[in-house]
């Protein structure tokens, strides 16, 4: 792998990072809810399921479970699931001050694992590390230390998104501060995430 290959890869992954996503609404609610350290701390749920995945795509297995009619189509109705309890609970969620929601605030193992099953549910991301990652891969070169150089430069741009995204909810949290605005706020997120949920039920393998 040469310097060319990562000055390529660095920009075109970072645009994935960025892209707007589950996960990444996700941040952006936990910060205007719990604040930046914990929707960032939360984060490292998402990261660990990423690392699973980077192993099996290095390993080859991903792309077996991605061949896989059966086995797409479960993961494809688990995420679409998930995502619709996490839409339910959004939009009912009961607006409040700063002190009640401390007062109220999951645990942050909790928070990581709702990264992680939404991270771990998403179909495409298993296609973007059997289908992005190997583009990068000098099959002269030695493979399995080439995967672990982009896995980590694709874990490390992910975690600076994260930490974006977790600016941005925060940032939020001062225009949404009466209940009301709480509530459009919440409604707005569970719309979105109900919709990524429809958009994961309707994808197809290409």
């Amino acid at each position: 792998m040469d310097l060319t290959t990562l000055l390529l890869f660095i920009p075109a992954c970072f645009a994935l990072n960025l892209a707007p996503g589950p996960n990444n609404l996700l941040s952006m609610s936990n910060a205007k809810r719990y604040g930046v350290n914990v929707a960032c701390l939360a984060g490292i749920g998402r990261l660990a399921a990423f690392v699973a995945m980077i192993a099996l795509a290095a390993s080859g297995l991903a792309t077996v479970l991605y061949a896989s009619e059966k086995l797409f189509l479960a993961v494809k109705l688990l995420g679409a699931a998930y995502l619709f309890w996490l839409a339910y609970q959004l939009w009912f969620a009961t607006p409040g001050d700063g002190r009640e929601i401390e007062g109220r605030q999951r645990s942050l193992p909790g928070l990581a694992r709702q990264e992680f099953l939404l991270a771990a549910g998403n179909p495409k991301a298993i296609l973007i590390f059997t289908a992005f990652l190997p583009q990068f891969v000098d099959p002269a070169g030695d493979i399995a230390l080439q995967f672990t150089i982009l896995g980590a430069l694709f874990l490390l741009l992910e975690w600076v998104a994260i930490a974006g995204y977790a600016y941005v909810g925060a940032f939020l949290r001062q225009w949404f501060s009466r209940p009301a605005m709480q509530r459009l706020f919440n409604r707005g997120c569970a719309a979105l995430l109900g919709s990524a949920g429809v958009g994961l039920l309707v994808a197809r393998r290409e």
